[in-house]
């Protein structure tokens, strides 16, 4: 806290000023991309964020923006951020916005104490401490939105990646194609299981053509998918055993109990329709 500091006094007196110079300064840095944000979202995003600043600061918390005088502030810089992170700003972009205020503010500074080196660097350094603070809140919302969008993009293609098929009346498919980890699995059971119970399926046909290797972990999982199946009243079988698949099985000792296992999507397609009392014949 700096209550000597006359930035809240000096910000009121020339907020247009340092607006129009802020604005300028963002531009020339090469942080805004015309076709990301127009030029007038630019510039009421900037003068939101200096009165937003400027009402902060004339609560006598200069530089403590954790206070509950800066809550709107700070909520101001959350937003922008996560705005700027859904528009496809990078961190920097971002970050520059709220760096970028420091140019303008020292050089109405040094106009305001000119014949006074010692205030001038004490308000320097407030100024410093308060954007380098801001910055760093906005950079690190910044990040988290992108998290949330890389989580959510992530979860989309899991389940986009583990389709379920009818391949008849009562009859589904499940194709996996790549690695089978933990989360992938929870995905997978919950797609079958809906399925299953949506279309009162009978069998449920896992293909693992698609699946590079098969470990113990990704043996452990399709048990557990084949367990979850047969407590929604549907059998299981595990086609796309390749030959070094199942010596792989063997080698490692995997127990896959009284599953059905087959070579081929083809080979596990016609026991099915065996079970359920149909065949597939010439016309």
């Amino acid at each position: 806290m700096n209550s000597a500091s006359r930035l809240p006094e000096l910000l009121r007196r020339h907020e247009g000023e340092i607006l129009a110079d802020w604005i300028r300064q963002q531009q020339s840095s090469g942080a805004v991309r015309s076709n990301v944000i127009k030029e007038g979202d630019l510039r009421e995003q900037s003068r939101a964020f200096l009165a937003a600043l400027r009402e902060a600061l004339e609560s006598g918390n200069v530089t403590d923006i954790n206070g509950g005088a800066w809550s709107a502030a700070r909520d101001f810089v959350a937003e922008m951020a996560r705005t700027r992170a859904r528009q496809g700003f990078t961190a920097a972009e971002t970050a520059t916005f709220i760096f970028s205020l420091k140019l303008p503010l020292f050089a109405r500074l040094r106009q305001e104490y000119a014949n006074d080196a010692a205030a001038l660097s004490a308000e320097i350094w407030t100024v410093t401490e308060l954007i380098d603070k801001l910055g760093i809140l906005a950079t690190e919302a910044f990040m988290r939105s992108r998290e949330d969008v890389i989580a959510r993009q992530q979860q989309e293609m899991l389940e986009l990646s583990t389709p379920v098929v009818k391949l008849w009346h009562g009859i589904l498919a499940l194709p996996l194609i790549g690695s089978l980890d933990s989360a992938r699995t929870q995905v997978v059971m919950q797609n079958l299981l809906q399925q299953i119970l949506s279309s009162e399926a009978e069998i449920a046909i896992i293909d693992i053509t698609g699946v590079p290797t098969v470990d113990t972990l990704v043996a452990q999982h399709l048990m557990k998918t084949v367990a979850a199946a047969r407590l929604m009243g549907a059998d299981c079988i595990i086609s796309g055993v390749r030959p070094q698949i199942a010596q792989t099985i063997v080698h490692l000792g995997v127990e896959l109990g009284d599953v059905v296992t087959r070579a081929t999507l083809a080979d596990a397609f016609r026991v099915a329709l065996k079970r359920v009392g149909l065949a597939v014949t010439k016309a």
